[in-house]
């Protein structure tokens, strides 16, 4: 038996929603292997800011300081988006969260579903099989370097370390080692020092990992060959600004951005969220999709070594899908109509009967 502190912070949007199910699918799978779970709700996001003003208060980050992990949702409202004077933005409570909690490693699985090709922006023929994970450097680079801004100037500071930049290549060249022993290394070593730093570390790394291949892509080669062939990818890992792009460019193969989870481990509690963001035009519509949340569930329950309890997650969701039952956004057509709720339930009641 496990037993499990989650600090649940559901943000704003559609977050609420997709997180009821997210925790109702690992309720579920708690008591079938025998768990005990206990949670603790904070707030974040905008919804942190309309209460205190912050969107990562410090009774938050204490919460997550407490628990063995973070099951988060999205944060985002337009009503700050839409505000380029607003001097606090839900975005910054995220960033805070990354850095408070030393989440150095964003790991995003990249996946299709077989009955769902169809559904990719790419023809079937090339995103079939495509199975790969990006490895983003989370807490580093032009988003925490220094900062300008008047009304004639404005930069941002790319600037890494070699610590920084050693940690997380480790992290992709362990990923590579228990996957198909492939890793590609995205920069722009031609232009920038700091990508040059990044190639230079990497090549120097590569000596203590033998049974790892790898390759060098400049970014712009690595966001054309991520479209023209998925399936070359099995472990990417680059830094922040890069990672940022090519993870939702890579979300889009799959189908839809509700498909897939994400984990952000570094020095204290790991953090499990969807890719997608907040959503708020559809929030309360129970149309949001919630298996990216779900996922996030079973990543988290792999994170502690409970790869059963994963499995059990994955086969419910790969059956909902081949039983079509689906939100909108994937659903096939002239099938039923299921929403956020029902495809919650569906999954719960596949995992208490059939599941093993």
């Amino acid at each position: 038996m496990k037993n499990l502190k989650i600090a649940v912070l559901a943000g704003d949007g559609i977050g609420p929603e997709i997180m009821q199910q997210g925790i109702a699918v690992m309720n579920a799978v708690a008591d079938k292997f025998g768990h005990q779970v206990e949670y603790k709700e904070a707030i974040c996001g905008a919804d942190a800011i309309d209460k205190v003003g912050d969107p990562f208060p410090e009774e938050t980050f204490q919460t997550c300081m407490w628990a063995d992990a973070v099951l988060f949702a999205a944060v985002g409202d337009p009503k700050y988006d839409n505000d380029p004077t607003s001097k606090v933005r839900p975005e910054q409570g995220l960033l805070a969260m990354r850095k408070k909690l030393g989440l150095f490693a964003n790991i995003r699985p990249i996946q299709t579903f077989p009955c769902l090709l169809h559904k990719s922006p790419l023809r079937p023929e090339l995103v079939d099989g495509a199975d790969f994970i990006c490895i983003r450097e989370l807490t580093g680079g032009m988003y925490f370097g220094e900062k300008y801004q008047d009304d004639n100037m404005a930069y941002d500071t790319n600037k890494y370390t070699r610590p920084e930049i050693e940690r997380i290549l480790r992290v992709g060249f362990e990923y590579a080692r228990k996957r198909h022993h492939h890793l590609t290394v995205v920069d722009k070593a031609n232009v920038l020092a700091s990508s040059r730093l990044w190639r230079q570390v990497a090549i120097e790394m590569e000596p203590s990992y033998t049974d790892v291949t790898v390759d060098y892509m400049f970014v712009d080669n690595a966001s054309m060959r991520m479209i023209i062939e998925p399936t070359f990818f099995d472990v990417i890992v680059t830094e922040n600004t890069f990672g940022d792009i090519l993870t939702d460019e890579g979300s889009c193969i799959s189908g839809s951005m509700g498909l897939l989870p994400s984990a952000s481990t570094g020095e204290h509690t790991p953090l499990f969220e969807p890719v997608h963001g907040s959503w708020p035009q559809a929030a309360g519509q129970n149309i949001a999709n919630p298996l990216a949340q779900i996922l996030s569930v079973a990543m988290l329950y792999e994170h502690f070594g409970l790869i059963d309890e994963g499995r059990c997650i994955r086969q419910a969701v790969n059956a909902s899908l081949d039983a079509n039952v689906r939100t909108p956004e994937i659903q096939v057509e002239g099938a039923p109509h299921y929403g956020t709720k029902e495809v919650g339930k569906w999954i719960v009641d596949y995992i208490k009967k059939n599941s093993a």
